[in-house]
């Protein structure tokens, strides 16, 4: 059996992803912000004062991966860390005022960078694509 790079879909999706990741890293580095940490201040806009662990998952990091993203944050001042009382070995995280600020100064540019990035694409090509790659995701998170 053959095997290209060229027609992996593997390949294709990293290839892609990590354009992309290197072109929002352009765009936020006026913001003194790595796209990670970027990830972190949007889910937390979405939903304030999640666990640590929670965060992790849901950004899609190790949990010490999460824990040094976070240190950085704080040193920023853009979030803090309150004990969990319901876990007393845990955090739970908030964006600060500051970081609540700035995520929302950053929302044009990560709109700006998602019309870019898919500007070749029609509404419905867009969604098709959207739809597809969650298919992929969806085969390998049963």
């Amino acid at each position: 059996m053959d095997f290209s790079l060229e027609t992996s879909v593997g390949f294709t999706v990293y290839r892609t992803a990590l354009t992309l990741q290197l072109e929002m890293a352009r765009r936020l580095k006026p913001f003194d912000l790595t796209p990670v940490q970027w990830s972190v201040l949007t889910r937390l806009a979405e939903q304030d004062g999640l666990p640590q662990k929670q965060v992790a998952e849901t950004t899609f990091k190790d949990q010490p991966t999460t824990g040094r993203i976070l240190d950085r944050l704080v040193e920023k001042g853009l979030v803090r860390r309150d004990g969990n009382p319901g876990d007393r070995r845990g955090f739970l995280i908030f964006l600060t005022e500051e970081g609540r600020c700035l995520r929302d100064r950053i929302v044009p540019v990560a709109t700006q960078m998602n019309e870019d990035a898919s500007n070749g694409l029609s509404f419905e090509e867009r969604k098709t694509l959207l739809g597809l790659l969650a298919k992929v995701q969806g085969d390998f998170n049963r």
